[in-house]
């Protein structure tokens, strides 16, 4: 059942967007070469509680994962491609990060994740970033009252094409409001004019992710970091998006931007 919010509770939803993009954009800022990824972890767990938020991570225990998440962030490197664990590793030159986040405050729920090379760029890590940064683009200006959940998917999969990037449609976007997964699932993937009809008051996170040469993956010893199978790196981006007469409203921008 997709629950449709009131533009009173976007409001509320935009609140927490807007505090999951601070906390983000300053670890952006914290992570650097030499920086051990436990230190990003224990920040958002300071801005977390100093915010009176609550992380929509931490006792998380879905079907894919190994027990309750006993963390409130998921940091994937390289070849993590979501849900790393942060673990005691140390960021290196030319690392692909991604840092994923997702908190309600007062009751709603916002989720966001980015994409960062630390140090050094290279290329074809660039080029996969810069995929999937259009790609949510793409995404969000199909999300349109009328418009089908297929379009949304189609529209992220036509830049996959473009990139030539495979699609694994396994994990994608989902919706969300008083928790952090609700219906719809929001493949990576899809056929244009299918799927369920978008109304006003839908609130979705949309989050393309790509790895560079395949769309398998598998579960680290850790029992949560998914790996692409071939080794390949990963980029991964997302917003929380609400559904309105005047077309797709981001809330997970920061508080000035609003």
């Amino acid at each position: 059942m997709v629950e449709l919010k009131t533009p009173a509770e976007i409001e509320r939803m935009r609140v927490s967007g807007a505090f999951v993009a601070t906390v983000l954009d300053e670890l952006s800022d914290l992570a650097g070469v030499g920086v051990n990824v436990r230190e990003l972890e224990q920040h958002a767990r300071t801005m977390i509680r100093a915010r009176g938020a609550e992380s929509c991570f931490w006792d998380y225990s879905p079907s894919f994962g190994s027990g309750p998440f006993r963390n409130v962030l998921c940091v994937s490197v390289n070849d993590a491609v979501l849900h790393g664990l942060p673990s005691s590793y140390t960021l290196r030159d030319g690392d692909l990060l991604c840092l994923d986040l997702a908190v309600a405050i007062d009751g709603w729920v916002a989720d966001s994740a980015r994409s960062m090379i630390v140090g050094t760029p290279r290329g074809d890590d660039q080029r996969l970033l810069e995929a999937t940064e259009h790609a949510l683009a793409a995404g969000i200006a199909a999300a349109r009252a009328g418009n089908r959940l297929g379009d949304v998917s189609a529209a992220i999969g036509a830049v996959a094409n473009k990139y030539s990037y495979p699609v694994n449609t396994d994990f994608g976007g989902h919706g969300l409001g008083r928790t952090m997964h609700e219906e719809p699932h929001v493949p990576n993937k899809g056929i244009p004019g299918r799927g369920m009809k978008l109304r006003c008051g839908m609130t979705l996170a949309i989050e393309p992710w790509f790895a560079k040469t395949t769309d398998r993956i598998i579960l680290d010893d850790d029992g949560w970091t998914l790996r692409s199978a071939d080794g390949s790196r990963g980029a991964h981006s997302e917003h929380s998006i609400a559904i309105t007469e005047a077309g797709p409203l981001i809330l997970t921008l920061p508080a000035q931007v609003l």
